[in-house]
């Protein structure tokens, strides 16, 4: 019995220990999220030519990045400590896009990363069909 009660204690301090590091998390992309709002305020009103186009793209996929992390940590809390795989999904091909973006030199790693992508995809549409079958029994 005390063996228990203690397993439950350290069960609970771990638990408390990882929500305030997700707390913090979530504090610093926020502000990191912010940091980006303002940057592109200030590269559309300031900021021409192509070269400045494919960093605003990348920094608007970066922007998508802290903004699904944030989200995963919301849904965290909301489905009973407990992440869903999907949005580790939804963050996989908005890093993989981001990296076909950014660094597109090589043909033959722009066809390993759209591969990965479609693996991603692949991935979600079978979980989803998992899903949808279980609710339907």
């Amino acid at each position: 019995m005390a063996q228990q009660n203690r397993r439950l204690n350290i069960a609970a301090i771990l638990q408390t220990a990882l929500n305030t590091a997700l707390i913090l998390l979530a504090l610093t992309l926020c502000i990191l999220l912010a940091k980006e709002l303002v940057y592109f305020m200030a590269s559309a009103l300031l900021y021409q030519g192509i070269d400045h186009h494919y960093e605003l793209l990348e920094r608007i996929l970066i922007f998508f990045l802290y903004f699904e992390f944030i989200v995963m940590i919301v849904k965290y809390f909301q489905e009973g400590y407990h992440f869903p795989l999907r949005y580790f999904l939804y963050i996989g091909m908005t890093a993989m896009l981001r990296l076909i973006i950014v660094d597109h030199d090589s043909p033959v790693d722009t066809l390993l990363y759209a591969c990965a992508i479609l693996v991603l995809i692949v991935s979600f549409f079978v979980i989803n069909s998992v899903t949808a079958r279980r609710h339907k029994l």
